[in-house]
């Protein structure tokens, strides 16, 4: 991976971030990363602590030596760090004017700057401290807004992803050398032959659990999207009002007059731990307007890649045909002004009267549900699901009928440059490594 315009090879500049939020808080913890790390401690703080131990320590400006806060500082030298590199923490307290001024005595010091998004993980990417896929789970975790979210990100942090991926290229490597030496070194004795022979089979069994773990209709990828919820029918069907009531807040304008809501409204829902994206709509009906016309277009088009399409219809207006290309639950609305029809298809629902709303909540949990799993999904980004299907491609090319050895190896070899895109290890000098220490070859 190339370094960033502010790296070299010669040596790294140390990078400073407040890894809590730009808000008033008790406690502020400011992070440096670099081989200044240890010397921005000694400066501000008086020396530095024994390693990842909490030491107690008056803050101080480097020129005039004024006091900016009393803090915990921790020392955590590099390797054995997040980032690999010397690290130190400051627990500051949480007040804007101390962080700013902790933040500029730190700035001061000759090759300390502030870090770029994502340049911690970066870091600890590039020594080795965690790969690609695990970087990602951390972004997801501190994402993640609701259990399940929270449980898949852990997963893909703690190496989930990682682990299987790492075993499918492993077999595949093993795989790989034993082609690669009876193509490269069949007049020697102690290679065996036919070694091609008994690699198909090992190789189809990579090849149909890869398919397997892509073949799970994106839960992962919905799962850290959302369910997306879309809310449509006729004018004054009652939308914008379940809309609130669904959300316990006034995010829509809710008024008598057809037509009121005129473009796509969203809002993040939480519903027993699952992420649910919710989507009121424009009253769809024939008009003339061309801001509504264009609200009208909007709505139709998110219902067409909803995951689920409530299809409201009032109780005390006429029936109003309709078909969705998305799974669809039919909503009557109203029903605290009449009764719902005898055998009606769907849920009765008075977004006033707060009549059905439990049963609907439920109804949307469990489609959620079904869509999304229980988070133990191992395909959680666009990108993973790209990579294991080139690796797939590679595989069911490999194992065509009569396939030439030379062609069967370097589609190996794809396959396994594919599953190296997920972790970010992609290199061949392990197939060397495999042939040579598998086989005595060069006695």
């Amino acid at each position: 991976m190339a370094l960033t315009h502010h790296e070299n090879a010669g040596g790294r500049e140390t990078i400073l971030a407040l890894a809590t939020g730009q808000v008033r808080s008790a406690v502020a913890i400011l992070r440096l990363s670099g081989p200044g790390s240890r010397f921005a401690l000694e400066t501000i703080a008086g020396g530095c602590p024994d390693p990842r131990r909490a030491s107690l320590r008056a803050l101080r400006a480097p020129g005039t030596g004024e006091v900016l806060d009393h803090a915990l500082v921790f020392w955590f030298p590099g390797p054995a760090s997040f980032s690999g590199e010397d690290m130190a923490e400051f627990h500051l307290h949480g007040g804007t004017a101390v962080i700013k001024a902790v933040m500029a005595a730190l700035l001061d010091i000759p090759r300390c700057r502030l870090a770029e998004p994502g340049e911690f993980s970066r870091r600890a990417f590039l020594a080795g401290r965690l790969d690609l896929s695990e970087a990602e789970g951390i972004a997801d975790l501190v994402d993640a807004e609701t259990e399940l979210q929270r449980r898949q990100a852990l997963r893909q942090m703690d190496g989930a992803l990682s682990a299987v991926t790492m075993g499918w290229r492993d077999r595949l490597a093993d795989c790989l050398a034993e082609v690669e030496a009876e193509l490269d070194f069949s007049d020697e004795g102690d290679v065996p032959d036919n070694l091609v022979d008994g690699v198909g089979p090992r190789v189809a069994q990579v090849r149909a659990e890869i398919a397997a773990a892509i073949s799970d209709g994106r839960r992962g990828e919905r799962l850290r999207e959302g369910f997306t919820v879309v809310i449509a029918g006729a004018p004054n069907a009652g939308k914008s009002t379940l809309f609130n009531r669904l959300l316990q807040r006034e995010a829509a304008i809710v008024t008598p007059v057809p037509g009121t809501t005129r473009d796509v409204l969203e809002a993040a829902l939480d519903i027993d731990g699952l992420p649910v994206m919710l989507v009121d709509t424009a009253g769809l009906r024939s008009t003339e307007d061309l801001i509504e016309t264009e609200g009208i277009r909007r709505a139709l088009l998110r219902a067409e890649r909803a995951d689920l399409v409530l299809a409201l219809e009032a109780l005390d207006s006429p029936p109003q045909p309709s078909e969705w290309q998305a799974p669809t639950l039919r909503v009557w609305t109203k029903r605290d002004l009449r009764e719902a029809p005898v055998g009606f298809d769907g849920l009765a629902i008075s977004s006033t009267r707060d009549q059905g709303i439990a049963q609907l909540l439920h109804a949307i949990a469990d489609r959620a549900r079904e869509a999304l799993g229980n988070g133990l999904a191992l395909v959680t980004r666009e990108r993973h699901r790209n990579a294991l299907t080139a690796a797939l491609s590679a595989l069911e090319r490999g194992l065509e009928p009569a396939k030439p050895p030379e062609l069967f190896a370097e589609d190996l070899r794809l396959a396994l440059r594919g599953l190296g895109r997920i972790t970010g290890h992609v290199g061949v000098e392990e197939i060397l490594d495999r042939v040579f220490s598998s086989f005595c070859i060069g006695k």
